[in-house]
């Protein structure tokens, strides 16, 4: 089989030897037949090889001397289908030449039949103007294969006209707009769709205009808007996905339609996952497969519709629409109207398998292989096997493939591939299936949440708390659709229980975390869709409080569940600047990054998936508290590194490209301690040099940071990012929000009057760049290093540190007995500040203590150096691991960090060896 682009097309085009001459299979074809007799002198007249807009104009040219150009254009079809047939059937060209080819015969035809007819109703009536006198444009939206540059050989074109506003022509005789456009439309059909002595161009279907085949022919902008929002239904949202102007094609037509995109897209793709589409798509299916079951009824052959019928090309096709309706609206790097393309971007994505994706291309490019070998025969639009033996037979032929009586490999294959495409189907829509997802027991019309009958079908635990949350009135007031949902969530629910996959307490949770949701459908329709995901969800909310509460403060992150990555992988932050790059790329290519929101609500998103990720993988086990306070911190300097870009590229006063500016980080971030919910310490540099006006560059990055922190902090439909913290700058919070590189060095290392306390140095040894141009990276390295090993009197150090120790121990007082895991005498703070004396005190002769490795590695070098006695710098390190580790478990389940500690208690031992670390630091 050939490879195209590194996959295998599933087809083989490459069967005869290179020194063999093919054969002639494009003469088997009933159509080529005729063609070549009636038309044998035009066929000269095409230039080789595949069609292109160069040859058709100059075959229409030369068509036109003889011909009308309704006659001419349907000789020109004639003559590049023949062409198609041969580079398909002979020459093993790629499906793209042959759907390409097709696609650019129906876009030169329409331009070419639109400029005519324009021409002769100017001529009668005029141009169409609005009521300023401008002209009003007219275009051809290509749906479905015509759309996505996919068209068959024989297919119709799915059309609609849509034109921009309303207004009156300005000639002799003045038409409305609807009358002048209706007048255009028949003026199309004539030129393309009807049947003539030398056949037709195209058959043309108007049916998925607003109202069908009961509408207007054309429809104004207006008027195409507000059918979206009142009447548009979830199955048009698929067949528009693939909608595109195919005529006119000139620059300032399609910069026009512009107004087109920015109407489609919003009723497409919508701002949140969106699962509501299922059942709609369900529904369209069933008719679908019904209708091709009763044509195939007593006509066996109708069987084989390798287009229709179960596993067929329409499955693959809604597969791939379906995943991008749902997600193509936070994902718009999913978005894309060819079949193809979009499977390698759902890959990409990690909505799909690339396993599958490879597989479902390759069944696609086979079945669409067929379905034109089916039309070629007769020039029909059919999507049938033949029924003639010799005519199968030429078409396994052609494919490379053998048949036989007895043993037809084509028919295995088609047979292994339909199966294949309808599991996946299946899977996806839950079709064929009852009651969705295979909830045996749901029933499709449950007893009332609040029947007693409904109740007894619920473990105790979630009966009781299913009956206090069915009587509430905002339950009662539910739509009977949602009720019925949420009853089968919760039979699930129940049944999740009985099978020991979650706890009483996880389907108590459940139903509290359910409340909030009741009149958002979309998180409800998914946990229908997706039962993998509830099951998920209910094991996770067992196994710790503050799950539920970040899901109920973000609960479109549920879909995360559905992710296989969340049990292999950790996060990466390169990917994700990548991941979100391609996002705003592709929101650029879509024109919808004029506002800022969009990509305000894209960072919050993306911040909130992976955290959530995260904690996926930490109540389930499968990271340790180090980890996870790695990949948040990480994390963290993503958002910061997209924000920063994202943010430059619309501020107002950038001198340059990129920025020369940083962001410093401080405190947990620095020490890449990140806990959930963290407020982030920064502190904001920049240094360019390269700019000869200093007033100038302050003025554009204090600009950009006052742009760049509520882009931060602000608080949007899609949640928040970070609370900010800038007290740590020179001067606090009296001092400019941005500094140079060169004033905070000279602040920092005590040149001048200005200077920095002890406790900012304290500070600094946690410091890191962690966002912004790297350039800023190693010289803000320097500053660190030469306030870290400057010379310093120990004694008066130690008192310095001593000092503000206990200004922070009296702010965060310990009643009685208790003991606070981070502030009390022997917690986490000590080891802190114990550490940071040392660094401090001892950096210029021991530069192993420099790096900003982390707490416990820096303890063990302290013991490694001698400067701690063996086994205090351990121990304080393994104690410092344990305390965090058991504030972090008190937190995941909201559960206080003040605890009683008994000697028997297990973190006795290391608060003991806390408190001999700060009595070596710190002796008495």
């Amino acid at each position: 089989m050939v490879r195209e682009g590194g996959r295998s097309t599933g087809v083989d085009r490459g069967a005869q030897g290179s020194s063999a001459t093919p054969p002639d299979h494009a003469a088997h074809s009933r159509f080529v037949q005729r063609v070549r007799r009636r038309y044998a002198a035009e066929l000269a007249l095409l230039a080789p090889g595949a069609p292109n807009i160069e040859g058709l104009t100059q075959l229409l040219a030369a068509l036109r001397q003889q011909r009308e150009l309704a006659s001419a254009l349907r000789v020109l079809r004639q003559l590049v289908l023949e062409r198609l047939a041969v580079l398909d059937l002979n020459e093993r060209a790629p499906l793209a030449v042959v759907t390409g080819g097709m696609t650019l015969l129906a876009e030169f035809c329409l331009g070419e039949a639109l400029a005519a007819a324009q021409a002769e109703l100017q001529a009668l009536h005029g141009v169409p103007r609005n009521a300023e006198g401008q002209d009003i444009a007219f275009w051809v939206l290509g749906m479905g294969k015509l759309g996505a540059r996919e068209l068959n050989v024989s297919s119709d074109i799915d059309l609609v006209y849509v034109y921009e506003e309303e207004g009156e022509s300005d000639g002799p005789r003045p038409l409305s707009t609807a009358e002048y456009f209706g007048r255009l439309a028949k003026r199309l059909y004539a030129l393309i769709g009807e049947v003539s002595e030398d056949g037709q161009v195209f058959r043309m279907d108007l049916a998925l205009r607003p109202n069908g085949n009961s509408g207007a022919p054309c429809v104004s902008l207006a008027a195409l808007e507000a059918y979206f929002v009142a009447q548009g239904r979830e199955w048009e949202r698929l067949a528009w996905l693939k909608s595109r102007v195919v005529a006119p094609r000139d620059p300032a037509s399609l910069t026009r339609a512009r107004q087109l995109r920015d109407l489609i897209s919003p009723f497409v793709y919508r701002r949140y996952l969106d699962y509501s589409v299922f059942e709609g798509l369900r529904v369209v299916h069933r008719k679908i497969r019904e209708e091709a079951q009763r044509r195939a009824a007593g006509r066996p052959e109708r069987a084989n519709d390798v287009k229709l019928s179960r596993g067929g090309i329409r499955e693959i096709e809604f597969i791939v629409q379906l995943l991008q309706v749902v997600r193509g609206g936070q994902f718009p790097e999913i978005r894309t109207r060819s079949t193809l393309k979009a499977l390698g971007k759902l890959a990409a994505a990690g909505l799909m398998k690339p396993e599958l994706a490879r597989l479902l291309a390759q069944d696609y490019e086979l079945l669409r292989a067929i379905e034109h070998r089916a039309q070629y025969l007769d020039d029909q639009q059919t999507h049938l096997l033949p029924a003639d033996d010799t005519d199968l037979r030429w078409m396994a032929d052609s494919l490379g493939l053998g048949c036989k009586p007895g043993a037809c490999e084509l028919l295995d294959r088609l047979c292994e591939t339909r199966e294949r495409v309808a599991a996946e189907f299946d899977a996806l829509l839950h079709d064929g299936r009852p009651n969705g997802g295979g909830c045996k027991g749901c029933g499709g019309s449950p007893a009332g949440l609040d029947e007693a009958e409904f109740a007894e079908r619920l473990p105790a635990g979630l009966r009781e708390a299913v009956q206090a949350f069915a009587g509430r009135p905002r339950v009662q007031a539910l739509r009977e659709e949602a009720r019925t949902r949420l009853a089968q969530l919760f039979v699930r629910a129940g049944q999740t229980m009985a099978a020991g996959d979650c706890s009483a307490e996880a389907g108590a949770r459940f139903v509290d975390w359910l409340e909030p949701l009741l009149r958002r459908d979309a998180y409800l329709a998914l946990l229908a869709e997706r039962p993998a995901v509830l099951t998920r969800l209910l094991r996770l909310l067992g196994l710790a409080r503050w799950p539920m509460r970040y899901l109920m403060q973000h609960p479109g992150v549920i879909d995360e569940l559905a992710d296989e990555r969340l049990l292999h992988e950790r996060f990466d932050r390169a990917a994700f600047c990548r991941e979100l790059a391609d996002r705003h790329a592709a929101w650029q290519r879509a024109g919808e990054v004029r506002d800022e929101e969009p990509l305000l609500d894209a960072l919050r998103r993306a911040l909130h998936a992976e955290v959530f990720r995260t904690l996926v993988r930490d109540v389930e086990g499968r990271i340790t508290v180090e980890q996870v306070a790695d990949d948040l911190s990480l994390l963290a300097d993503g958002v910061l590194q997209t924000a920063i870009d994202w943010a430059w590229s619309r501020h107002a006063k950038a001198h340059r490209p990129d920025p020369r500016f940083a962001v410093i980080a401080y405190g947990k971030l620095g020490g890449k301690e990140l806990g959930y919910g963290s407020d982030l310490d920064v502190v904001f540099l920049y240094d360019d040099a390269e700019e000869p006006d200093p007033d100038l560059a302050l003025e554009a990055y204090t600009s950009f940071v006052r742009k760049l922190v509520p882009w931060l902090t602000l608080q949007t439909r899609a949640g928040s990012l970070f609370d900010i913290d800038t007290a740590l700058r020179p001067n606090g919070s009296s001092g400019l929000l941005v500094s140079s590189l060169r004033t905070f060095a000279a602040y920092q290392q005590g040149r001048g009057s200005n200077t920095a306390w002890t406790w900012e140095h304290q500070a600094i040894t946690r410091a890191r760049w962690c966002a912004g141009h790297e350039v800023l990276r190693a010289p803000f390295d320097a500053v660190r290093e030469a306030v870290m090993t400057a010379p310093r009197s120990p004694k008066s150090l130690r008192a310095e540190v001593l000092a503000m120790r206990e200004k922070l121990r009296a702010a965060h007082p310990v009643r009685g007995t208790r003991f606070d895991l981070k502030h009390s005498p022997g917690g986490m703070l000590d080891v802190e500040f114990a550490l940071q004396a040392l660094q401090l005190m001892h950096s210029a002769a021991h530069p192993e203590l420099i790096p900003n490795l982390g707490v416990i590695a820096l303890l063990q070098r302290a013991e490694a150096v001698g400067l701690l006695a063996p086994g205090v710098g351990r121990g304080a390190a393994d104690a410092y691991r344990a305390l965090r580790r058991e504030q972090h478990r008190l937190r995941l389940d909201e559960q206080p960090t003040q605890l009683e500690l008994g000697d028997g208690h297990p973190l006795a031992q290391a608060r003991q060896a806390v408190l001999a670390l700060w009595a070596t630091v710190f002796p008495a």
